[in-house]
């Protein structure tokens, strides 16, 4: 991987800082901090898509999940 340094700002990567900054973060806003700021964006993300939208999306994720469950059950009759 490359390093992106500045001459003056040590030796520290853009992905270094990230994590960084994620775990400051974290411990800033602990569990329940973390909980309502996903909530919020959740309700962002409903306002964006409106109430259709959002249905579409959750309907989206169980397809998901039921594609990867099919294909675990399969997996497990191989054996």
């Amino acid at each position: 991987m490359t390093k992106q340094t500045s001459h003056d700002k040590g030796d520290m990567t853009v992905r270094e800082a990230g994590e960084k900054g994620g775990q400051a973060r974290k411990e800033e806003l602990g569990p329940e901090g973390y909980s309502k700021l996903g909530k919020q964006g959740g309700e962002a993300r409903k306002q964006e898509l409106g109430p259709e939208g959002y249905s579409d999306l959750g309907k989206q994720g169980g397809h998901r999940v039921r594609e990867l469950v099919e294909k675990g059950k399969a997996s497990e009759g191989e054996e």
